[in-house]
């Protein structure tokens, strides 16, 4: 008895009656519509699709951080799939040169048909950013009123939910403060980083005062390098550190710092590789997704100038503000600050460099 196969069709399999049916112009019927709105729908359309993809690649990520145990293979998928995420990034900032294509007095072709609709409004792009870990107390609001008023329904529930649920943020901090690499036998690594950037001040400053100079010069230099003692002492000090966080000017713990700093400066570790390109990959996309916002922000300026978005924000103004302050992982960015050369980087025991993995016991 033969066994039947299922024959699919290109056309049904992607459901492209659907996706090609659904651009509906609110600005006329066929050439009497705006020639632009086309190209406005299909390009936020395509976001969107884009969107739902990257939730796919986040989701799986964050169910893999979510175990007790992380080994060196589910490391090299969370690195591909955050590498994926990125690319998609790279295409989405890409498709706003499509969108320039279209001129001011185009988008006033048919700009009035859309509101109140506004890209705030996305229900994805929302999701997104809470589940990085962007909750609504690090949020800039507008209007006085918390964003998820924009829905209602499922929806809202949906974000409600991801609030109260841990962010890839928290997880990602977590698996930082349980992985072994501060817990190495025989080589305390705070320490030794301190010794080391001491070391690495106190000969920038018998430079400076060996060096040809003013004496107003020396005092200027040597001023600068005892400030940033002081820093280090802050950032290696736990206390100082848990002030800075309740004073809201870092987040991640101090216990996580440190081990993403650890990573950072011994990343030629072959054992560290994929830990440095994981960190090095949340960055990335807070700054891809910073670039996405700024670009949106140059084209409105372009296109509406001073002009009130649609959904009833400050257009310009408030895209401007979400830049900096929506970012989530500033302070993996941030450990370039604690950066030391490698001349001055403690050598690892020999036992440790045998023994270092990727697994960990809570």
């Amino acid at each position: 008895m033969s066994e039947e196969t299922t024959s699919v069709h290109y056309i049904n399999y992607l459901a492209l009656d659907k996706v090609l049916d659904s651009q509906n112009l609110l600005s006329g019927d066929g050439k009497e519509a705006a020639h632009e709105e086309m190209l406005f729908i299909i390009i936020h359309q395509t976001y969107e699709l884009w969107f739902k993809q990257i939730l796919h690649e986040i989701g799986s990520t964050m169910d893999l951080f979510k175990a007790d145990k992380i080994n060196e293979s589910n490391v090299g998928v969370i690195v591909r799939r955050m590498d994926r995420v990125n690319k998609i990034m790279t295409t989405l900032i890409g498709q706003l040169d499509i969108l320039e294509t279209m001129t001011s007095l185009d988008f006033l072709d048919f700009r009035d048909h859309l509101s109140p609709a506004s890209g705030f409004q996305s229900h994805q792009f929302r999701k997104i950013e809470v589940m990085l870990g962007l909750k609504i107390k690090k949020r800039h609001q507008f209007g006085g009123c918390p964003y998820h008023s924009q829905f209602e329904g499922e929806k809202k529930e949906e974000i409600l939910d991801l609030e109260a649920t841990e962010s890839l943020f928290s997880l990602v901090e977590k698996w930082l403060e349980r992985i072994p690499f501060l817990n190495m036998e025989g080589f305390d690594f705070t320490q030794k980083y301190e010794g080391a950037v001491n070391q690495m001040l106190d000969k920038e400053i018998s430079g400076i005062k060996a060096a040809n100079l003013t004496d107003s010069d020396r005092e200027i230099r040597i001023r600068m390098i005892e400030e940033n003692k002081k820093y280090f002492e802050r950032v290696l000090s736990e206390s100082e550190h848990n002030k800075a966080i309740e004073e809201g000017e870092t987040t991640l713990s101090y216990r996580a710092t440190m081990s993403a700093l650890l990573i950072n400066l011994y990343r030629d570790q072959p054992v560290l590789h994929l830990p440095y390109q994981f960190l090095r990959s949340l960055v990335e996309f807070d700054h891809k997704i910073a670039t996405w916002r700024f670009r949106h922000v140059q084209m409105v300026e372009k296109m509406l100038g001073q002009k009130i978005g649609t959904g009833g924000s400050s257009g310009q103004g408030y895209l401007k503000e979400t830049v900096d302050k929506h970012k989530i992982f500033t302070d993996l960015a941030n450990i370039s600050t604690l950066m030391i050369s490698r001349s001055y980087l403690p050598e690892l025991p020999q036992n440790i460099k045998d023994t270092l993995g990727f697994n960990y016991t809570k």
